[in-house]
């Protein structure tokens, strides 16, 4: 009976030693083969921090200790000044020690990081054919099933529905003084609405974020859906929030991971059957709005966008086999999806950093005010045809949008074939990621990047110069769909907001922290303000 259980025990120390020289041999070869891979596939990339088997560089944050020092200092000093470093700030410090073009790893996939407006410009306009694909994102590909406008991949597919979107926004009043009544109708319910809150909050002050979301998706609405939600209408309130809700999720909790691990997504627990719950409410609001469009549609007649989109799926089908035809109902949902985080996120969080700056600069809050004061006065309505009478006005906003770039890292783009960029092989499939926050932060082309002035975009006669190297929007074939309108709405709602009220801060309260809240789009941290009416 000994001699069997001593015969096992040698036995299964047999067996430990040969799974521990079997994993060891593997992890030789496994390491091997990767070094391997880096070096061959990899062999002419631009350069970067040496990634780690398996875990890639994490984003680009390990890096070798003299340069992970030397970052350090670097975070720890501005932290100081600004707060906690995002990560567009981080790159473009990276880019200090690697150049323009540099390269990480994100576990095994490649990302190119491009700084700088020359280096910008030359990829997504030189080599648009090269650069403007979409990656695909589990996280995002889950969601939108790879269609729309915004996260769709570079094509035929695609170019037809993004010219078709365009040039229906168009006939609908984009970059039109015809659109104009439906932003003013939602800024007086604004305006309104805030000596209301004020009144009632006191020295409190009111969060904006929920006035200016609602009038700004309200736009959107008009054009896409055909009708206008009231404030306080709670299924559309609700709306808004599960889309910022989506969005939080998706980038600034453990739902991240479903980009690894994929199938994170079903698990039925926790962010990931929350993110699942709140597609799902999204997506029952969307196509319960297109039914009622389906059931009510008169071809002659196109109410919005949905009507105008429903009419040529007809025509497409009628013409050519229904299989041929890339207009669809699903493909509809995804683009008035897009429409609608693109549309309002964006607006919305450039407005209230607008105001948060002139809470911190009353200097150029009361310089604007003069200048509105003298061209509009107090009493008439502001219009679009005052843009080019108020330089300083528009100086100003755009010295905001300049400031915070409000997508600091664009959507990212990826290669969609293996090419050579300035001297590098950049292979097929590669993440490309344009800073648009080093373009505007570049001591290069602007002269105290880091200090707050709108008169940098004026001349010495006062008026209003355009830098091509502004470009807040994107640039290239990616660039913003909604540029026009956004503008538009910038400019309208920031005009009569500076032409009715002056805001600051409430006495006693610290100002936010100046880093914002990194996400898809690049928020303000959360502030109250007072207004008083002028």
């Amino acid at each position: 009976m000994f001699w069997h259980i001593w015969q096992e025990i040698q036995f299964s120390s047999v067996l430990s030693v040969v799974n521990v020289v079997t994993l060891t041999v593997f992890v030789v070869v496994y390491f091997c083969m990767h070094e391997y891979k880096i070096r061959t596939k990899y062999s002419n990339i631009p350069p970067g921090p040496k990634p780690w088997p398996l875990v890639g560089n994490f984003g680009g944050f390990l890096v070798p200790p003299s340069i992970s020092r030397r970052l350090w200092r670097n975070r720890q000093e501005n932290a100081k000044r600004t707060g906690p470093v995002s990560p567009q700030v981080a790159l473009m410090e990276l880019s200090k020690v690697y150049g323009n073009i540099f390269s990480i790893f994100v576990g095994s996939q490649l990302m190119v990081l491009l700084t700088g407006y020359e280096v910008v410009r030359d990829a997504l306009s030189h080599h648009a054919e090269v650069f403007s694909d979409r990656p695909d994102v589990p996280a995002i590909t889950i969601m939108t099933k790879r269609k729309g406008i915004v996260f769709a991949p570079y094509g035929p597919v695609w170019r037809k529905q993004r010219k078709f979107c365009h040039s229906t926004l168009r006939s609908f009043g984009l970059g039109k003084l015809s659109l104009e009544p439906c932003i003013l109708e939602g800024l007086a319910i604004v305006k309104s609405e805030l000596v209301r809150l004020t009144r009632e909050s006191g020295e409190m002050g009111v969060d904006l974020t929920p006035l200016i979301s609602t009038a700004v998706s309200n736009v959107i609405s008009s054009i896409s859906l055909g009708q206008r939600f009231h404030h306080q209408d709670t299924e559309f309130s609700t709306l808004l929030d599960l889309m910022a809700r989506g969005l939080e999720i998706s980038v600034n909790s453990p739902a991240v991971l479903i980009n690894i691990f994929p199938w994170l997504y079903y698990v039925p627990c926790g962010v990931f059957r929350e993110l699942r719950q709140v597609e799902n409410d999204i997506t029952v609001f969307l196509k319960n709005i297109i039914a009622r469009h389906r059931a009510t549609l008169d071809p002659n007649n196109p109410r919005d966008l949905i009507d105008m989109y429903l009419v040529e799926m007809q025509a497409q089908q009628t013409a050519a086999e229904p299989a041929d035809s890339t207009f669809s109902e699903d493909y509809l949902f995804y683009i008035i999806g897009d429409l609608f985080i693109a549309g309002t996120d964006t607006t919305t969080n450039s407005i209230l950093w607008m105001l948060l700056y002139m809470c911190l600069y009353p200097d150029i809050q009361e310089k604007v005010q003069e200048e509105i004061d003298a061209v509009i006065g107090k009493d008439r309505i502001v219009s679009l045809t005052d843009r080019g009478s108020l330089p300083f006005t528009e100086a100003t906003i755009m010295e905001v949008q300049r400031m915070t770039v409000v997508v600091p890292l664009a959507i990212p783009h990826m290669a969609s074939e293996t090419t050579v960029f300035r001297g590098y092989t950049i292979p097929k499939g590669t993440v490309v990621i344009p800073n648009l926050w080093s373009v505007h932060r570049d001591p290069a082309v602007w002269e105290n990047p880091d200090d707050f002035n709108p008169s940098r975009f004026l001349d010495e006669q006062g008026k209003l110069l355009r830098k091509e190297c502004f470009i807040p929007f994107g640039i290239g074939r990616r660039v913003c769909m909604g540029e026009q309108l956004a503008k538009m709405e910038l400019f309208l709602m920031f005009t009569s907001l500076m032409q009715a009220f002056t805001f600051r801060l409430p006495k006693g309260k610290p100002p936010p922290p100046m880093h914002g809240r990194f996400g898809l789009t690049l928020a303000p941290c959360s502030y109250t303000v007072c207004a008083t009416t002028r």
